[in-house]
């Protein structure tokens, strides 16, 4: 019997599509920029906000590479290998930095909070639909009901993804929210299932992840001891097959998984 359920957001429990190549997203945030004294063509915008974002990475990994070197230097007996852990660790920046830069190179001030609704305006013009799955609302009311511990692990900007869960009336199902922009690490890295497991005082062998992408989800969780349920959807990657996962659930979407694990939970 599992004590905590943990799950993945956006294929999982919620549908979305988003374009982020779109030429009215460009032209429109072109016109943002443009209106607080930032003045970009929308090609101009497109290709530095990649090009800050790319640097931002690039930084992150070194840093957090760097951080890793020094704590198992200090835990591990000298000459103890750490190159697995290192390529396992997926960095996530923080876009909303991003956003803020792209006005300071203009010559801008720019405060929190207008990156902060800068990079909700971006999120808002790039999706074409969101939309909660059937059943997931009162799926996660009765894990709770039964006392367990519901939790969100997400690959996710921190500034695109609390105002969707505010809007779908998610946020206040979950007992923890971690958000890999916030972390600055993302799935499948053990490091961010270990965040987890240690801010929320867990067992992971008392854990059940619950995800559709077997790369992310799925691999994460056999990397730190926990069960795992695939569920594959509309929008999980259309070449798996077969999955790693303790239970799989390849037909039927989240109204079947959940039929599946509260069963096993009684």
């Amino acid at each position: 019997m599992y004590e905590a359920y943990i799950f993945d957001l956006y294929g999982t429990l919620v549908d979305i599509h988003t374009d982020e190549e779109l030429p009215y997203l460009w032209e429109k945030m072109s016109e943002l920029y443009g209106a607080m004294g930032a003045s970009y063509e929308p090609q101009e915008l497109q290709d530095e906000m990649r090009r800050l974002e790319k640097e931002q990475t690039k930084r992150l990994r070194e840093r957090m590479e760097k951080q890793q070197r020094e704590m198992q230097q200090c835990q591990q007996p000298a000459g103890g290998d750490d190159a697995a852990d290192r390529n396992q660790l997926l960095v996530e920046p923080d876009l909303t930095t991003v956003f803020a830069q792209l006005y300071e190179q203009k010559g801008c001030v720019v405060t929190e909070e207008l990156a902060r609704m800068t990079a909700i305006t971006f999120r808002a013009l790039s999706r074409a639909y969101l939309r909660v799955y059937p059943g997931v609302k009162e799926t996660l009311a009765e894990l709770r009901r039964r006392g367990k511990k519901v939790y969100l692990l997400s690959n996710a900007q921190q500034d695109f993804t609390c105002p969707e869960l505010d809007m779908l009336g998610l946020t206040e199902l979950f007992d923890g929210i971690l958000i890999s922009s916030v972390e600055s690490v993302k799935k499948p890295s053990k490091l961010f299932f270990d965040r987890l497991v240690a801010r929320y005082g867990l067992d992971p062998k008392k854990c059940l992840m619950v995800g559709n992408e077997e790369k992310s989800d799925i691999l994460g969780a056999i990397r730190s001891g926990m069960d795992s349920l695939y569920i594959h959807t509309d929008i999980s990657p259309k070449d798996t097959t077969d999955s790693r996962a303790t239970y799989c659930v390849m037909s039927g979407g989240f109204e079947r998984a959940a039929e599946l694990y509260l069963l096993k939970d009684r």
